[in-house]
């Protein structure tokens, strides 16, 4: 497996990527298409962010995009195709979303998971913060807010 730097030109097989991992978790087809924005990244995304993607055998199988502001990063994105989960890959990708970060400056990472992603996130030595209620049609849903101090 190697990483690389996202291209522009690659904004719409990550946001592949990011869809099929959601979609994963057997949400309602409903609520991915509500989370379309959220999936969704651009090639000014790309641009304008830390974006890199991991490949096994030449092939696309995940990718994390940070956001960063003044000594603090933000874990954007971090997906991995299901068909790759649990092989390392999100492992691989944490690790080097926290040296992209620490790189920069940084000296904490913020999460904001999903429910599923947690266990995930704690194993990588992130600490719960606190959460942010994300109901759907009247669900009660609440997302993970993490740190990870680099």
């Amino acid at each position: 497996m190697k990483i690389a730097r996202a291209r522009p030109e690659d904004a719409g097989a990550l946001t592949g990527i990011a869809v099929a991992a959601k979609g994963h978790w057997g949400y309602p087809e409903s609520w991915i298409h509500r989370w379309a924005d959220v999936l969704t990244v651009t090639s000014d995304y790309i641009r304008t962010n830390p974006t890199f993607i991991a490949f096994a055998e030449e092939r696309m199988v995940g990718f994390h995009a940070l956001q960063l502001h003044a000594g603090e990063a933000a874990l954007d994105h971090l997906w991995v195709i299901p068909s790759a989960m649990r092989g390392g890959i999100g492992r691989a990708l944490f690790v080097h979303a926290e040296a992209t970060a620490r790189d920069a400056g940084a000296v904490v990472m913020r999460i904001e998971g999903d429910p599923h992603a947690e266990g995930f996130y704690r194993r990588m030595g992130a600490v719960v913060c606190g959460q942010r209620a994300a109901p759907m049609d009247e669900q009660a849903r609440f997302l993970p807010l993490l740190l990870k101090a680099l």
